[in-house]
């Protein structure tokens, strides 16, 4: 058995790790490939976190791409390959007329759901303007989309399966930037990074909406370091980069945000 509760403490997603954390039980009971849901990126993070101090099970994530940021994972006894083949996902084309009523991702995912399917069965949504949408999908769930989802917002439309390498996938746009601070605190680092005052960065950090590494932090304070990726609700992402001091004991960072 693993220390189920031992695992748990401090997570901020409790339900979702508890139940990878049955799954992980099951892999290892059976010695089977066992498939999770789609899964948040705070979520993933602390499954990798979680599975991460056992020796018995490892995992791999996947969600259709490079950048996909709700992936599934599939997790197995150590002993036993794992590679992305493995974590079975369905691509479906959302196809319609959307010249005149323009619809967003919201729109296209609030469909979804309006057909009695839960979110977590859904990875990311890809919006092709004008032309509909592509939805990554757990497997059993294209046949149902096919059959239901036949409107989003006025538009009709058809829903199919289509062949994952028909993903038309874009690259996340993004800009190189270089600050010098005198530390490496967050506050400092993020306003520089995402171009905003350092006060209206920690109202950003006092109200719960930035995360490091995909953790809730509310101390302006804490310390970054190279790798470290920084979210906030709504803004986007920032990279940490290569760190060097100064002649004069300041930090030079080099920042990706993405945009």
């Amino acid at each position: 058995m693993l220390p189920r509760e031992e695992l748990l403490k401090g997570v901020e997603n409790r339900d979702s790790i508890a139940r990878v954390i049955d799954q992980a039980e099951q892999a290892i009971k059976t010695w089977e490939v066992v498939l999770t849901d789609f899964l948040s990126p705070p979520e993933l993070a602390e499954i990798q976190r979680v599975v991460s101090r056992l020796t018995d099970v490892h995992l791999v994530a996947w969600g259709g791409y490079p950048q996909a940021e709700r992936q599934r994972v599939a997790i197995a006894r150590s002993e036993l390959p794992l590679d992305q083949s493995q974590v079975a996902i369905t691509v479906v084309e959302i196809a319609g007329n959307f010249l005149f009523d323009t619809a967003t991702h919201r729109d296209f995912l609030g469909a979804m759901l309006g057909t009695g399917i839960v979110r977590e069965k859904t990875g990311d949504i890809i919006i092709l303007g004008e032309r509909g949408a592509q939805a990554i999908v757990v497997p059993e769930l294209a046949e149902f989309l096919e059959m239901s989802l036949k409107q989003v917002r006025s538009v009709p439309v058809k829903t199919q399966p289509i062949d994952i390498n028909e993903l038309k996938i874009r690259e996340p746009k993004k800009k190189e930037l270089t600050t010098v601070e005198a530390s490496l605190r967050l506050d400092a680092i993020a306003s520089a990074g995402f171009g905003m005052s350092r006060s209206k960065m920690v109202d950003f950090i006092d109200s719960g909406d930035v995360r490091v590494n995909w953790k809730e932090i509310t101390q302006a304070s804490s310390q970054l370091k190279t790798g470290d990726l920084i979210a906030i609700r709504g803004k986007g992402r920032l990279e940490v980069g290569e760190i060097a001091v100064t002649k004069k004991d300041r930090y030079r960072v080099q920042l990706t945000r993405y945009m």
